[in-house]
């Protein structure tokens, strides 16, 4: 077997065949090296590594909603719906490598979502559609942070400096430069201990906000635990369909194929280790703070349950111990931020500042600062796909200064959004909507019926079929009451949203 510069995996002509059910046995020609696949998604890394980046690009601060999401649907309903989910998505995720590995079996190695889409689907639409979905969700995903990141600086200085001048934009301004330098990183694998600390702090902040849940389960002050559901039947079923909608949500993560790219060659069988690692940690992080969560607060559980946590006042009793709590709210920050350790040195923040500290933790994983820097990654490969010269050193300037510019000019540009549309949150939840479920779950169980599992004409749909159709089906579905949601709130909010305003909306 041979490499190409793309980082492919080439066998020798006589192992392979050209296509699915080819008895030709001429390997397709490998396709010219370029510097997004040379440079940004190098393949270097071991499983660990691949391990590390998808529990980054699973894992945020959104599985503190998995509280109130359980709420929608009770204790039994609840467990087995984020029970299902994860069964649903790990096993799509195990799909998509399946297909990877059946592909550089046959002599192409595939490093990107389109390409693998283009090839398996036959069209080059396919390679439009997940081209589009991916730049709508890096983009959003960049957007948000930087908002999010500025906006969790303006809480701290507020509190530090009640009448300083700094606005919200000033704050974008900083995240931005720091950003553009991080961005400076060149490859995915470069990552590697940034998504490993990003593992760590994950964990951080799961056992602390459990542990915060059972002290305030316990307390004399814990309000009276009621699981029951509401009355009305049509207040359930949109409960429900919340409910499932914020659990299918969590899950997104719509770049494996750029993951397993990094993997070092053969990567066959390393992804499966890599998402055994992912789904370990999100066992722990997912899970705990969902059942412990629902258990001490019931149906009055908050959308994010570190509101719960707090008082209602400055003068209401705590539910957890304050050290606790504050350094829960650090910990998520710093996963939002991932720019600098932020202390809260001797403060005591009131019921208002806990408020906005905790909503701006509480959008979307997607808005995740390493989270950040992991989807940047496949922005960046498309940048310098077009841009860069994979004939000439990554470090050389015919390459160091056009990745320079361009990086730091996309960085730009995502803050100046986030600056004219401090509401971005609301529009993000379409995108994630629309994006994550078709790549996720209905694209990967498409392509492994037709590489993996077709069926002849004239013959009957096994069960293994049939059940597979139904996972698409129903994730349609998903994905489509999600999407009208989404829309609805975007559209009943519109009236308070202001370009430029000075903090979220």
């Amino acid at each position: 077997m041979t490499m190409t510069g793309t980082g492919r995996a080439v066998m020798p002509s006589s192992d392979v065949e050209t296509g699915f059910g080819s008895n030709n046995n001429v390997v397709k020609p490998a396709a010219a090296a370029d510097a997004g696949a040379a440079f940004v998604l190098e393949s270097k890394g071991t499983w660990w590594h691949a391990g590390f980046h998808m529990t980054t690009a699973t894992v945020g601060p959104a599985l503190l909603s998995l509280p109130y999401a359980l709420r929608g649907l009770g204790w039994w309903l609840g467990v087995a719906a984020l029970t299902a989910l994860a069964a649903v998505t790990l096993y799509c995720y195990l799909l998509v490598s399946r297909v990877l590995d059946h592909c550089e079996a046959a002599g192409r190695r595939h490093i990107r979502f389109r390409e693998l889409a283009a090839d398996v689907l036959g069209s080059k639409w396919a390679s439009y559609l997940v081209l589009t979905i991916q730049t709508a969700i890096n983009a959003g995903v960049s957007i948000g942070s930087i908002l999010l990141a500025a906006d969790c600086l303006q809480i701290i200085y507020s509190r530090l400096a009640p009448h300083g001048s700094l606005k919200l934009y000033h704050f974008i301004i900083m995240v931005a430069v720091v950003l553009a330098l991080l961005s400076q990183m060149p490859s995915m694998h470069s990552l590697r201990h940034i998504s490993l600390c990003s593992l760590v702090v994950s964990i951080g902040y799961t056992v602390l906000v459990s542990v915060a849940c059972i002290c305030a389960g316990m307390s004399d002050n814990a309000p009276v635990k009621d699981y029951s559901l509401s009355s009305s039947r049509s207040e359930r079923t949109f409960n429900a369909f919340l409910s499932i909608a914020i659990l299918a949500s969590v899950f997104g993560n719509s770049i494996l194929p750029e993951i397993q790219a990094t993997l070092a060659p053969p990567a066959s069988g390393k992804m499966a280790k890599a998402l055994v690692l992912c789904y370990s940690v999100l066992f722990l992080t997912f899970y705990f703070p969902a059942i412990t969560g629902y258990w001490a607060f019931g149906n009055q559980v908050r959308s994010n349950v570190l509101k719960s946590l707090m008082p209602e006042d400055s003068s209401g009793p705590s539910l957890a111990p304050e050290w606790l709590l504050i350094l829960a709210v650090v910990l998520v920050l710093l996963q939002l931020i991932a720019i600098a350790l932020v202390s809260i040195r001797g403060h005591s923040a009131s019921a208002g500042r806990w408020n906005r500290i905790t909503e701006t933790a509480q959008l979307t994983h997607a808005m995740d600062h390493r989270k950040m820097q992991v989807y940047s990654q496949v922005a960046y490969e498309m940048i310098e796909t077009k841009s860069a010269d994979a004939a000439q050193g990554r470090f050389s300037r015919r390459n160091l200064l056009p990745r320079l510019a361009l990086r730091t000019a996309y960085m730009a540009a995502c803050a100046l959004v986030a600056a004219a549309l401090p509401f971005f949150g609301e529009i993000i939840a379409v995108v994630g909507a629309v994006g994550y479920i078709p790549l996720d779950v209905v694209i990967p169980v498409v392509m492994y019926l037709i590489v993996l599992a077709p069926t002849p004409r004239g013959t009957r749909w096994s069960p293994a079929r049939v059940a597979h159709v139904a996972v698409i089906a129903v994730f349609v579905g998903l994905g489509v009451i999600g999407a009208v949601a989404s829309v609805r709130k975007l559209v009943l909010n519109a009236g308070r949203f202001k370009l430029f305003s000075n903090g979220l909306s």
